[in-house]
């Protein structure tokens, strides 16, 4: 598709492939209401699988409706905010849903968040209903009384397992059975929840428009601190258009194996929210496997597989025969850099194992709804090629902490326009302000905190981050938060954090921790730290290693030398 260049500057457009439209009109809706269209259209198609279990659209929009009409029962009223602390499972995915056809916001939490920190996004958000998981129970009654909750809604992620899984799953997991306090009327087991729905008289969908706000996910900006991110109907609905006219095999009736937190942006509207709105079917992980990897592949043969590089790194160490991958037809990577050798050896994999598929590198962040770019098959010009951006999306590239734009091929911030661009940070004008910024074309722009350029095509290399940042297994850690958490113990005069190479995550937090004056090194203190730790920083983003040293090097003006530490663990100066 040859583009008018005179009447358009984006320089990407030639790179689009014969189809592929530059701008596209987005449904003044929710996102359920997005789903329902889909759902008149291909009602008996499956929308999800869960261990064997398939359920189709028309079956997928009655258990929402259900389970609506089941959070109205228990007080859930419009623009209300309920918590989901949940991992990918068929009731997390459905309430998500429900929450939003009757008009109230999800706000989504980690569940191997710390306590400290589910406490604060509870109490941010002003929630008074939780949906959560039985394992992750025990967290959540030890901060029950410093937050308003008034309803804690436990399922377990056997909940919707086939009789004879959900038999056997009890018999293999006996040993974590967790104890519910029988007394304490606030907590509801989610039978109990999903049979009050008959009782419920009245009306439960509220129509919203594209502009009104759906999820709240989190993020650490661009300090380090976690802050929800305010993500509106329209931008979810856009992404998801935005990501079927990008990739051709978004069809509907294809699968995608939906492995991803949806918790996360790329695994909430990325690889569930897409295919729903493509008529395809998610298959439904709770947690990821590495070990049983393959063999989840050859049971479910899905068409999809999205994930960060850490997945298909397992990927290439599964004992896979020659046709086994011959259902893979798209191979989506992102939430971290993607290597050219981790690229060449996936290809060379998916090809040996009967797959036409080549691994495509992409772009986002979760303030952005978690995608704007991508890179097309086969086309992967140098290290750090993130692609060409999305429909409707704008890229531009400007010198470090101005508006003013780079030249080709010089490097700058990534900035972007969009319509997935974040309403905000929730509760943060002031990050909020820092991050989306007025440039002088009157466009609104999302500084991303990431150093990238712009070729003369118009692909989009990345090359580093301008904020101190850990990316672990695709999740993003803030060395600052951590070190903060360290350095409140009473014993410990400073502390710095730095990210140390990894053989499967690709980095792991190491912390360095500089003791005050007359208090010496003892497991006692490394222990006290530890549980501190444990207690305010989520389980993926803690230190695997504490190093206390008598001094910590420093540079000319007086700084912790960082590069220093890096030196000393090998790790490569990517500036």
């Amino acid at each position: 598709m040859k583009i008018n260049r005179k009447k358009d500057t984006r320089r990407w457009l030639n790179k689009y492939k014969d189809g592929v439209r530059p701008n596209l009109e987005y449904p003044d809706t929710s996102i359920i209401d997005a789903v329902i269209s889909v759902a008149k259209k291909y009602p008996e198609y499956n929308a999800y699988e869960y261990f064997g279990k398939k359920v189709t659209y028309r079956q997928f929009i009655d258990q929402i409706k259900i389970i609506a009409k089941c959070l109205k029962n228990y007080g859930v009223e419009k623009d209300d905010i309920v918590t989901i602390c949940m991992p990918t499972t068929p009731e997390a995915i459905c309430s998500v849903y429900a929450i939003n056809i009757i008009g109230a916001v999800s706000n989504m939490v980690h569940p191997l968040s710390s306590e400290n920190e589910i406490e604060e996004c509870i109490n941010q958000t002003n929630s008074k209903i939780l949906l959560t998981l039985d394992l992750t129970l025990e967290k959540i009654l030890n901060i029950k009384q410093k937050t308003k909750l008034q309803k804690i809604i436990v399922s377990s992620p056997d909940s919707s397992l086939p009789p004879l899984k959900h038999y056997l799953y009890k018999i293999t997991n006996y040993k974590k059975k967790v104890k519910i306090p029988k007394d304490d009327e606030d907590i509801v087991l989610w039978n109990k929840f999903i049979s009050s729905a008959p009782n419920f008289i009245g009306e439960y969908y509220e129509h919203k428009k594209g502009s009104d706000l759906a999820t709240i996910l989190y993020s650490g900006g661009t300090t380090g601190t976690p802050k929800g991110i305010m993500l509106s109907n329209l931008n979810i609905n856009a992404l998801a258009l935005q990501a079927h006219e990008m990739i051709e095999q978004t069809i509907p009736g294809n699968s995608v194996l939906s492995v991803l937190p949806i918790f996360h942006g790329f695994g909430l509207v990325v690889s569930i929210h897409t295919p729903l709105l493509c008529g395809m079917k998610c298959i439904l992980l709770p947690k990821f496997n590495a070990k049983k990897f393959g063999d989840i592949i050859k049971k479910t043969r899905p068409n999809f597989l999205v994930g960060v590089p850490t997945l298909y790194e397992a990927l290439l160490k599964q004992k896979l025969k020659k046709n086994d991958l011959k259902c893979v037809e798209a191979v989506i990577s992102g939430g971290d850099v993607l290597s050219p050798e981790l690229k060449k050896k996936v290809d060379n994999y998916l090809k040996e194992h009967g797959s036409i598929a080549t691994i495509r590198p992409g772009y986002g962040l979760t303030e952005a709804t978690a995608a704007t770019c991508l890179t097309n098959e086969n086309e992967y010009n140098e290290e750090g090629c993130i692609g060409i951006p999305f429909p409707d999306t704008y890229f531009k590239i400007v010198k470090l902490d101005t508006h003013e734009e780079a030249e080709i091929g010089e490097d700058g911030e990534i900035c972007i326009n969009s319509p997935t661009i974040m309403i905000g940070y929730l509760n943060n004008d002031e990050e909020t302000n820092n991050t989306l910024r007025y440039h002088d074309d009157k466009k609104l722009w999302l500084h991303t905190g990431d150093v990238g350029c712009m070729l003369e095509d118009g692909t989009i290399i990345f090359k580093q981050r301008v904020k101190r940042i850990i990316v672990s297994s695709g999740y993003n850690i803030y060395p600052s938060y951590i070190e903060n958490i360290i350095n409140s113990h009473e014993d410990v005069l400073t502390s710095t954090v730095i990210g140390i190479p990894h053989p499967y995550k690709g980095q792991v937090a190491k912390a360095y921790i500089v003791l005050k004056d007359g208090i010496n090194e003892s497991g006692k203190i490394k222990k006290e730290i530890q549980e501190l730790c444990k207690k305010n920083i989520s389980k993926y983003a803690l230190p695997t290693e504490y190093e206390f040293r008598k001094q910590l090097p420093t540079t000319a003006v007086g700084k912790i030398a960082v590069k220093e530490l890096e030196k000393e663990n090998n790790i490569k100066d990517t500036k």
